[in-house]
């Protein structure tokens, strides 16, 4: 008896040319490939993009974004993504002419510039002030902004992204309560924040701390001795009792800064390590944007004599 022959083919076939017909926007697109400059936006448009969007950080944990200089691989992450997400007001130096020429060929948003006015923003020495993801509750104004972005190349998703974008925003909303409650419980007299760039100003702002750097907002030159013998007169004076280092600044400028408080008949002492142009490696618990904030003002409150509120739910993981 001749063998019975299979009959699937013909049904695969039709299916296959029944898909052809379906209109390219009725049919599941893939993710939007987007490149976010630094963790802190990129980590924002995970969260609005959710399956929507592939999300890829330009310069990583530990890197200093001031200082950035994009190697061939980066040129071509950025050739490569469909959505460039950067901060802007200065932040990428440099990078900053790649990414206007980068412009003409694809969306590029400076979510920093988009989301805060210019009453908003701060400044020094007349260059304006890029930190602006030391507010949570500023940095929520990136939030509309990313979900824009993303669902005018995936408007399939505008439902899904609006709800993401929602969520999120009440997450940085229990953020920013969080952190003022926390700052509230440092003495008044102890509410001095020294850094060793200038990277807490909005933080300070926010919160109601005097914030002291001994670096400008930038980190392309070095600290000089003046700044540091400036800085340490500061900290002696006003007793203040810890200071501290940042992930991407050498910790020596720190340590200069306490020697020099020393020589002044003072101490004081390393508070803990913030982390200001960058987020943790992934999967540490400053890996993600709430987690950094989380992180960094837990440790503020806690060198300065205070007790850092218990986490809303919204934060708590």
């Amino acid at each position: 008896m001749e063998p019975r022959r299979r009959q699937t083919s013909r049904p695969l076939i039709l299916a296959t040319a029944l898909a052809l017909l379906v209109p390219a926007s009725a049919r599941a697109q893939a993710p939007l490939d987007v490149l976010a400059t630094v963790g802190m936006i990129a980590d924002i448009a995970r969260l609005v993009g959710g399956e929507c969007a592939q999300v890829e950080t330009l310069v990583g944990p530990g890197a200093d974004p001031h200082l950035f200089t994009p190697a061939p691989s980066d040129l071509a992450k950025l050739q490569r993504a469909e959505l460039v997400l950067y901060g802007g007001l200065n932040l990428e130096g440099q990078l900053g002419a790649v990414l206007d020429k980068l412009s003409h060929s694809r969306p590029v948003v400076a979510v920093s510039e988009a989301a805060v006015t210019e009453d908003q923003r701060l400044a020094s020495d007349g260059q304006p002030d890029p930190h602006v993801w030391m507010d949570p509750g500023l940095w929520a104004g990136t939030v509309p902004v990313i979900a824009a972005a993303i669902a005018a190349e995936r408007p399939d998703c505008a439902a899904e992204i609006t709800a993401n974008a929602a969520a999120t925003s009440a997450a940085l909303t229990a953020l920013d309560g969080w952190v003022a409650t926390s700052v509230a419980t440092i003495p008044q007299a102890q509410r001095q924040l020294v850094t060793a760039h200038d990277a807490f100003a909005y933080f300070g702002r926010a919160y109601g701390l005097e914030v002291t750097a001994i670096q400008g907002i930038s980190t392309a030159s070095e600290a000089a001795i003046a700044d540091i013998d400036a800085v340490a007169a500061t900290v002696a004076e006003s007793r203040v009792p810890a200071v501290f280092i940042e992930s991407t600044v050498n910790p020596r400028t720190i340590q200069a800064l306490i020697e020099a408080v020393a020589a002044r008949g003072a101490t004081v002492r390393v508070g803990g390590e913030l982390y200001s142009d960058a987020l943790a490696p992934a999967g540490s618990p400053a890996g993600t944007y709430i987690g950094m904030i989380r992180h960094n003002a837990a440790t503020i409150v806690t060198a300065l004599g205070g007790t850092p509120a218990p986490l809303p739910p919204e934060i708590a993981e």
